[in-house]
């Protein structure tokens, strides 16, 4: 946007050294800085509203396609179900109620089998606990009659 040169550039450090004097330069510079800083800092917030407002504007027009979209698939459609050109319907990909019906029943056989394998090892870690304590409870009478001897 702003194409300044070198040229240029030395030619602003001269007039500011001559207009404002080398002793008050460093002052002027941090105050130059300062508003430049603001004036970014304004410049980004009214450019992130003015992309929310374009954004809102893009969703409301995505919106009233969707609509009229929809509504015109209601028309075609009114019962909710696409129509049947021939006598078969159209494959969706889905399993026939049967082999739904048999998934079904294997996931439950899967689940209970999970659910019956976790109990044991539950129960196993059980017996292990009790033991490894009826192990720790034996040995400090094992120590006592060591040093008893």
């Amino acid at each position: 946007m702003f194409d300044i040169g070198a040229t240029e550039l030395l030619l602003i450090v001269v007039v500011a050294i001559l207009v404002i004097g080398p002793k008050d330069l460093p002052l002027a510079m941090r105050t130059a800085g300062r508003w430049i800083g603001k004036i970014r800092k304004i410049s980004g917030h009214f450019r992130t509203g003015l992309d929310a407002m374009v954004r809102e504007a893009e969703l409301d027009d995505m919106e009233k396609k969707w609509k009229a979209q929809n509504e015109k698939v209601m028309q075609e459609h009114p019962d909710g179900a696409p129509t049947q050109i021939s006598g078969e319907m159209e494959p969706t990909g889905a399993y026939p109620p049967d082999k739904a019906a048999e998934l079904k029943r294997l996931a439950k056989d899967k689940s209970a089998a999970n659910e019956a394998a976790a109990a044991e090892s539950k129960a196993a870690q059980g017996v292990a606990s009790k033991a490894e304590s009826t192990d720790a409870a034996a040995k400090p009478e094992e120590k006592r009659a060591k040093d008893a001897d």
